[in-house]
């Protein structure tokens, strides 16, 4: 009885602290401090708080209990800042004293006053998630787990804590010790940076202080993950190494966009199956891990991710399918053992990033393997995604993207519907206009910036390489046409949209498609599987109606046109194929716009020659 009244004590002065010392300062220093958290000015907080000698030390534990109380607000910003600020030391004990002054307050809330975190409930599910894999039933072991491999924020672990059977002194002293790996990673970033300001070390130094503790806090987050959570699961989807991956992917992706899920007709559909989806922007990978929830796909990848042996071990142990774009391999009879081991496959059937917001068509249908096999598709689309992120712009604009399930054909009727209608039905479900329904509205400036490098011929007076941007216009410099974007991407005269303006351009280039010759000088990387650097070569690359050929004092050899489906490539910077089982990645020397032409040309060529045949 005596430890219970102890215990509720200290839970109550507690409170009672955080009240006064809330009324006496919020207004003076948390609300600046909050202000300058929300826009990174690491340089003022840290300032603020030296001006503030012990209030700002205690602000610093305010902060960070406060924190750990809401649990969205990440706690690394007050842990830097106290870095800077203060001595490492110091930091540490300040930075620990507010978690435990927070985790006292969440423990108050649970069990005094049943009051818990809607984000904590929502983290119950990878507690659980972690707890089974684990087989911890000890919620001091599992307490610290979780504090190790910062998988659920500190918050949503105390608010669990507090919900179980532990004691407040056990309780606290588990939150007081599993924290001081984290603080001392986000302190010792700070003291870094407290050393560059003062002139005490150079910037490579504290560029490469704050990638080494990066680097070593994830390796051994890993080591923990593969070790505890996912011991016999590796190079498969259901491995640390993947699951690492895309929980990364979404701290980074996360605030970037809003997602917007719907996965209705995927309910009752039991894995393995292959989901198809539309490529619209880089990170259509993540967007459709949310759409399929816990279920973890493999995905087929460009095999080029695995150039180096470090990456292709990393692609292997995270279960993933490489595939050599447009270049026969085996990739098919890969698909099919994941398949056969229980896990769904995730394929972009198009094979390359949308150029101007609308779908490629499917060069390498697999949908006689699909029946062959009897093998239950999943039809995805993404939408939202490409002006969020084209392969033109590098800056990511926040948006609304809508990832939804179109139509699930099981495998019985996949094995009756004819080839060409089930490749009707591929297509018609994944098929995408981001221009023709656009769901967002951009009000940033510079809306254009990047767009030359794909619309690289003027549409009104037709010369190649005179379009540029300028804010939200696309002008040439030839004629002075000029083409405005408005806040939906769409132009605001006759060119009418991006799509529309690169169909002129398509146009022009078939009307000289028999005469076409192409010729480029380029530097070029060849890329060698299990190699780690690729060998440099300088040569020459020409496209005709015949196929594509590259000449060089090493290297001489030509590609029919029948046999290059399309010619994969990074706006204003190289083009690509693979040749003999290496992978030539090719540099124009003169005018890099021109790697869209390259592309675009390919892509009538071979639409020509299948036309004929």
């Amino acid at each position: 009885m005596k430890g219970k009244n102890i215990e509720r004590l200290i839970v109550g002065l507690s409170l009672i602290i955080i009240i006064v010392l809330f009324v006496c300062f919020f207004k003076d220093i948390l609300v600046p401090l909050f202000s300058m958290e929300l826009d990174g000015n690491f340089d003022e907080a840290r300032d603020m708080l030296e001006s503030k000698g012990w209030l700002g030390a205690l602000c610093v534990i305010l902060i960070e209990a406060l924190q750990m109380v809401v649990v969205f607000i990440p706690a690394e910003f007050i842990q830097v800042s106290s870095g800077l600020s203060y001595p490492f030391h110091m930091s540490l004990i300040l930075c620990d004293l507010g978690v435990c002054l927070g985790a006292t307050l969440i423990f108050l809330l649970s069990r005094i006053g049943r009051i818990g975190s809607e984000k904590a409930r929502k983290s119950q599910a990878e507690i659980s998630f972690i707890s089974s894999r684990t087989g911890s039933r000890s919620a001091m072991v599992l307490m610290y787990l979780l504090f190790i491999t910062p998988i659920v924020p500190f918050g949503a672990i105390c608010y669990y804590g507090s919900g179980t059977d532990l004691k407040y002194r056990r309780y606290i002293l588990t939150v007081a010790t599993g924290v001081i790996p984290s603080i001392i990673t986000s302190n010792l970033i700070g003291t870094s940076a407290k050393a560059f300001i003062r002139n005490q070390i150079p910037v490579w130094m504290l560029i490469l202080i704050i990638v080494v503790l990066m680097v070593l806090l994830l390796v051994g987050l890993w080591f923990l993950l593969d070790k505890l959570l996912f011991r016999g699961k590796d190079c498969t989807p259901d491995s640390a190494t993947y699951f690492l991956f895309f929980r990364l992917v979404e701290l980074l992706r996360k605030r970037k966009q809003r997602l917007h899920i719907d996965n209705e007709k995927l309910k009752g559909v039991e894995p393995p199956y292959i989901l198809l989806c539309n490529h619209a922007s880089f990170y259509d990978f993540y967007y459709v891990k949310k759409l399929v929830g816990e279920v973890n796909p493999s995905f087929v990848v460009n095999s080029h991710v695995g150039h180096t042996p470090i990456l292709k071990r990393l692609r292997e142990k995270s279960g993933m399918i490489p595939k050599k774009l447009f270049y026969p391999d085996t990739a098919a009879l890969r698909m099919i053992r994941t398949l056969d081991k229980g896990y769904s496959v995730v394929i972009f059937p198009e094979g390359r990033l949308s150029v101007d917001g609308r779908c490629y068509p499917i060069v390498e249908s697999a949908a006689r393997i699909y029946k062959k096999h009897g093998i239950t598709l999943v039809l995805a689309n993404i939408s939202g995604a490409y002006f969020a992120n084209p392969k033109w712009r590098k800056k990511f604009l926040k948006s609304d993207i809508y990832v939804s399930v179109k139509r699930v054909i099981g495998s019985d009727e996949v094995k009756e519907l004819p080839v060409e209608e089930l490749e009707d039905i591929i297509v018609s479900s994944i098929s995408c206009d981001a221009s023709a329904e656009p769901v967002n509205r951009y009000k940033a400036g510079k809306k254009a910036k990047g767009l030359e490098n794909i619309l690289y011929r003027c549409a009104d007076c037709g010369e190649l390489y005179t379009t540029a941007s300028d804010g939200n216009d696309l002008i040439c410099t030839a004629c002075g046409a000029r083409h405005h974007l408005d806040e939906s991407y769409l132009f605001t005269d006759a060119a009418k949209s991006i799509p529309a303006y690169y169909d002129r351009i398509k146009e022009a280039e078939r009307a000289g498609l028999d005469l076409i010759e192409l010729r480029t000088e380029v530097d070029t990387k060849i890329f060698t599987e299990g190699k780690r650097r690729p060998r440099k070569d300088h040569g020459e690359c020409t496209l005709t109606k015949d196929g594509f050929t590259y000449t060089s004092e090493s290297v001489s050899f030509t590609v029919s046109i029948t046999k290059l489906p399309a010619l994969a490539f990074s706006c204003n910077e190289e083009f690509e194929l693979y040749y003999q089982k290496e992978l030539y990645y090719f540099y124009p020397v003169k005018d890099r716009r021109q790697t869209a032409r390259w592309a675009l040309i390919t892509d009538l060529l071979y639409e020509v020659r299948n036309e004929k045949e």
